[in-house]
């Protein structure tokens, strides 16, 4: 049977071309615009959107097709589009702000977790001398936050000494990391309308103790629950929640000691993605940045007390932690602030010196300390790296000069470490090495997304955005991958932490423990 004339007419060409010309613009975007990985995501779904509304147009408006064929795309593509809403929701997105998926009916991972046991009270911390033959991890990046554990060594050889699954269990949103001390592993999660802070056994995953509270912040993007990791001090836990609160608990039972809600208590402003710096620990005080106005930007609360102690600055709250420095020969608590790094006087909070910085999109990354009067500071979205040395003159006073500036090391909110010269972090889902001398990239390789990682001795430790467990050699000349291990399996922005033999990993669905092979005399107590 021959074709009808308007069939033969349909203008296919017109469909054709639409078709080319989006895979040249997604090829052009893809491999040759010179943009981040975000940047690159949102130009591709604009992308796409387009071509999907131009085949739209062709095939009611231009295609030729019959009267019949025009009122089912007419109809249809709208109706097909609704049921797809209606059956699948975005649950989240990639650092790269890729959309993920998953169907509406499915069910909640979190809405299925069970409440924690009941509190059931830890021992009491042990004395050195009987203290447990692992090592503490006991704030956000390790004993001296920087993102280093030292006096470890790691096996290499993962094919004849493979990580051993320890434990794994089902854990509440959220992207907080674990503190450890002794057998106390404490981290901070959403369970529905509470904010929990759980402190788990470190060898079982086994509940010990909790503490809730009724508050929840829940983003499309940035994701549900916590995002700052306890710190650990003494007898104590210090923890920020995603809204603000600031809690200090016993370590043993998990009992409330004093409680702030920081935010609203020093006039500041809910960060888009939620509060996310870890409590700092210095001379008996409780620090956190919270961005708040007249002289508020960072405050620091009396440890025993919870009264407040003093407080200093005036910029928004990054959302970096506060970190104790030393450089040009004085202690400083440095914040990488919304549009600024500071410097504040661990005695009194007042402003030693202030250096200006990118305020367009989140600055994340710890600060980096590479000589006794230099530090590093990156940010992703494009705008790189700054080595700046801090001089003092005669008179007491602070002033800031850039040494260099980069764009090879464009850390996002993945953390970087310092190993002999070299930075090694994570540039826009790379991993990357770059000469501390001038800012110079040794290498890139490795796409491992948005994760985190941890430096132990001459090893890399890096848990990539997909949930797997890589790792990789912190050598300057090349890029080595060692080996590799399917962790998570699925989304990790949580930082890992390593009370070595253990490590403990978790993204907002789940926790693991591995236990790592060491070598020889490498690990544990003296």
């Amino acid at each position: 049977m021959s074709a009808t004339g308007s069939e033969r007419s349909v203008r296919w060409w017109i469909a054709v071309a639409i078709v080319i010309s989006l895979a040249a613009a997604l090829g052009w975007n893809g491999l040759v615009r010179e943009a981040t990985g975000q940047e690159r995501v949102m130009t591709a779904g604009g992308m796409l959107l387009g071509a999907c509304a131009a085949l739209y147009a062709w095939a009611v408006m231009l295609a030729r097709f019959t009267p019949r064929t025009r009122l089912v795309v007419l109809v249809g593509v709208p109706l097909a589009a609704a049921l797809g809403s209606w059956l699948i929701e975005v649950r989240g997105v990639s650092g790269d702000l890729v959309p993920l998926l998953r169907w509406r009916l499915a069910s909640d991972p979190e809405a299925s977790l069970e409440p924690p046991a009941a509190p059931g009270p830890l021992s009491a911390p042990k004395p050195r001398a009987e203290a447990s033959p692992w090592l503490d991890f006991p704030r956000f990046l390790g004993p001296d936050g920087d993102a280093v554990v030292r006096g470890v060594r790691l096996a290499r050889d993962w094919d004849a000494s493979p990580p051993r699954l320890v434990w794994r269990r089902a854990i509440g949103p959220g992207w907080s990391g674990f503190a450890v001390r002794g057998s106390a592993a404490i981290t901070q999660e959403q369970r529905e309308t509470e904010e929990l802070v759980v402190c788990y056994d470190l060898t079982t995953g086994a509940v010990r103790w909790s503490h809730a509270d009724r508050a929840r912040f829940d983003s499309v993007i940035g994701g549900i629950g916590p995002r700052a990791t306890p710190t650990v001090h003494g007898g104590r836990v210090l923890t920020v929640g995603g809204t603000g609160i600031l809690n200090c608990l016993d370590l043993s039972t998990g009992e409330r000691l004093w409680s702030h809600s920081v935010i609203t208590e020093n006039d500041g402003s809910m960060n888009t993605w939620g509060t996310s710096c870890s409590p700092l620990v210095v001379d008996g005080r409780v620090v956190v940045s919270t961005g708040g106005s007249r002289g508020r930007s960072l405050v620091a609360y009396d440890l025993e007390s919870g009264e407040l102690a003093w407080s200093g600055g005036d910029d928004g709250a990054g959302y970096s932690s506060p970190k104790l420095l030393e450089l040009a020969g004085a202690r400083q608590i440095v914040a990488f602030n919304a549009s600024s790094v500071a410097a504040h006087d661990p005695a009194d909070g007042r402003v030693l010196w202030s250096y200006p910085w990118s305020e367009r999109n989140p600055n994340v990354a710890q600060p980096v300390s590479v000589a006794d009067d230099e530090l590093v500071l990156s940010s992703g979205y494009g705008v790189g790296a700054e080595r700046l040395r801090i001089l003092r003159d005669a008179a007491g006073a602070f002033s800031v000069e850039r040494v260099w500036r980069s764009r090879a090391l464009k850390a996002k909110f993945a953390n970087f470490a310092l190993r002999e010269g070299h930075l090694y972090g994570i540039d826009d889902g790379i991993l990357t090495c770059v000469e501390i001398e001038g800012g110079r990239r040794g290498w890139k390789g490795g796409r491992y997304g948005h994760g985190q990682l941890l430096l132990v001795d001459d090893l890399l430790l890096v848990t990539a955005e997909d949930g797997s467990l890589v790792l990789v050699e912190a050598v300057p000349d090349e890029h080595r991958e060692l080996a590799r291990v399917d962790a998570l399996g699925q989304k990790t922005w949580n930082s890992p932490a390593l009370a070595a033999p253990y490590l403990l990993l978790r993204n907002d669905v789940e926790a693991v423990c591995f236990e790592l092979v060491l070598e020889e005399g490498s690990g544990g107590r003296e």
